[in-house]
């Protein structure tokens, strides 16, 4: 058996949002954080970043065989999960996707998006999630077009620290680009 030990990878990621089309970094400043002007760090996380993808497949079949002589992806979902530790009125914001902000002198207000129907186009963000790659480089991956799809809870315990644990799913973007992309800093 040959491992290499270099390509095993671990530690923090670090989240940033922007909005649906932001302009993306470029690929060869992986290794920097992304333009302040148009991506935001949503701050500390607990319990990572992570980036998943659950596909759906058919069967073909025949009378003929007996073993599946082939699949059709019939379904693709990207997600990305994360609980964000700065309970901010910012981050519960993007929690819930979008709302009013509010402020005057000596307080900061917050009303969710509560007069949205069914029929309402939602107002989607961009995710970019800074990590690592094999060799201790970088790795960065664009999340393109997303929306938190599971409901939160905002929690005050004595035990606890009151956190936002969110989803967010991503969605179709066109037929020329990708929902998601992921990039590698030069290993060399």
């Amino acid at each position: 058996m040959s491992v290499t030990t270099t390509n095993l990878v671990q530690g923090p990621g670090t989240l940033y949002v922007g909005d649906f089309q932001a302009t993306e970094p470029a690929e060869s400043a992986v290794n920097t954080a992304p333009a302040a002007s148009a991506w935001t760090d949503v701050g500390g996380t607990q319990d990572g970043l992570k980036l998943s993808v659950d596909q759906a497949w058919a069967e073909l079949e025949v009378d003929q065989l007996i073993t599946t002589p082939g699949r059709r992806r019939t379904k693709q979902d990207y997600m990305v999960e994360t609980t964000m530790a700065e309970a901010t009125l910012e981050n519960l914001a993007l929690a819930l996707n979008g709302g009013t902000a509010g402020s005057g002198t000596g307080y900061k207000s917050y009303t969710p998006d509560y007069a949205s129907t069914s029929a309402t186009q939602p107002t989607y963000k961009s995710l970019i999630l800074d990590g690592w790659a094999p060799d201790s480089k970088r790795r960065r991956a664009i999340v393109r077009k997303v929306l938190s799809t599971d409901g939160i809870e905002i929690a005050y315990t004595k035990e606890n620290q009151t956190v936002y644990a969110v989803k967010w799913g991503a969605h179709w973007v066109s037929a020329n680009v990708s929902p998601i992309y992921l990039v590698d800093e030069d290993p060399a």
